[in-house]
């Protein structure tokens, strides 16, 4: 699961600045039940509630207007008439209803934010700050790390056309929780489903919901679990049905950026080395990489140090040791890098509505090198270029 440059680990999640909130709007995918997904624990809602007198209780009154509903302009405090809220998709993706969340079994161990969705681990003060695993940690994050392979490869033999995203969610869930693990985004700063699907032209954090899937579809698939303790972190790009030849090169060229930035990893090498050889291989393709997600160091905290920005950088963001673990996770794109945040507070698509892929590993670093510790398996879903 992605996470933005400069996040920190409690709270809500911070975007950058320059993530903007403009596009065209195209037809909806969803069904007329389509509704707006809840916002992120309800922030914007905050954001407009008065602050009560000390010693009493306030006395103005806020009312709750559905996504899309219409509102009067003397109600919204000018003129008279009406106004509908509408929101300037990017691409034929659009909020689908969603199912109830779901429930974890009580003897399951759960990470810290899973009842309040608030992360209570801090990020280091410093960029180069960056947490060293033991023998017996490491040991715990390959369990872990096998563990979310084998539920990122059965999402993965789960799809194909008419397959909805919830369903996959759902299957995600019932893997994850039957290995006794913990969906980790479940909750995560008010996230409120199992894994992320990320549809077309959503770049990450998309919400499985009633969207159904249709032939010629891409599909990001994003998956974490918590087990002993620890966070395992892997995702890929699947495709639905048959797939232009520009979108298999997409898919494909995302695989090979994820590569390349893995090939530069061992002892002594900055890590922002890692985002120049991925931007390379997807300019050399004529795709963009997103600046404005990352991976990320992962183990007993589901986001931390260090920073692995996937676009060519000089960032301080510390130097590769044996016994770090961290993801390395380029989404790339068919045009613009620029991206367009939903109201949601979670989806991000592409600011011009093209498509985007993905893939992602948990590593580590070692003596002599790295190891993928969410290596693919045998028994895997082969690649499209694989099936050829």
């Amino acid at each position: 699961m992605a996470s933005f440059p400069g996040f920190i680990a409690t709270g809500t999640a911070r975007l950058p600045t320059h993530a903007s909130s403009v596009g065209s709007s195209f037809w909806g995918r969803c069904p007329a039940a389509a509704v707006r997904p809840p916002t992120l624990a309800g922030a914007r809602a905050r954001r407009r509630r008065p602050t009560p007198p000390a010693g009493g209780r306030s006395t103005a009154t806020t009312t709750a207007v559905p996504w899309g509903a219409a509102v009067t302009k003397a109600a919204a405090g000018f003129g008279f008439g009406t106004k509908k809220k509408t929101f300037p998709y990017t691409g034929a993706v659009r909020p689908c209803k969603m199912s109830p969340t779901r429930t974890v079994p009580a003897d399951i161990p759960r990470p810290d934010y899973a009842e309040d969705g608030v992360p209570k681990a801090r990020k280091p003060s410093m960029p180069w700050e960056i947490a060293v695993q033991s023998a017996e940690d490491i040991a715990a994050m390959r369990a872990v790390c096998r563990m979310a392979r084998e539920v990122l490869d059965a999402a993965g033999r789960a799809v194909r056309v008419g397959v909805t995203t919830d369903e996959i969610d759902a299957l995600v869930h019932a893997e994850t929780t039957k290995r006794g693990a913990y969906p980790s985004p479940l909750n995560y700063n008010g996230f409120p489903k199992s894994c992320c699907t990320s549809v077309n032209e959503v770049v990450c954090h998309g919400f499985p919901n009633a969207y159904v899937l249709r032939d010629g579809d891409i599909i990001n698939i994003d998956v974490t679990c918590f087990y002993g303790g620890f966070h395992g972190d892997c995702s890929e790009t699947f495709l639905v049905g048959n797939v232009d030849a520009r979108g298999r090169e997409l898919v494909k060229t995302t695989y090979e950026c994820l590569n390349a930035g893995i090939a530069v990893c061992k002892p002594g090498v900055p890590f922002h080395n890692i985002g120049g050889v991925i931007e390379d291989v997807a300019q050399a393709a004529g795709f963009t990489t997103t600046p404005n997600f990352c991976g990320h160091g992962v183990h007993r905290v589901f986001h931390d140090n260090p920073t692995v920005l996937h676009y060519r950088n000089v960032s301080p963001n510390g130097v590769m040791k044996p016994g770090i673990t961290f993801t390395i996770e380029p989404m790339i794109n068919e045009g613009t890098a620029k991206n367009v945040m939903w109201p949601d507070d979670w989806t991000a698509t592409t600011k011009d509505g093209k498509r985007s892929a993905q893939f992602e590993h948990t590593l580590l670093i070692t003596e002599g090198g790295v190891e993928r510790l969410t290596a693919r398996l045998p028994t895997s879903v082969p690649f499209w270029w694989e099936k050829e």
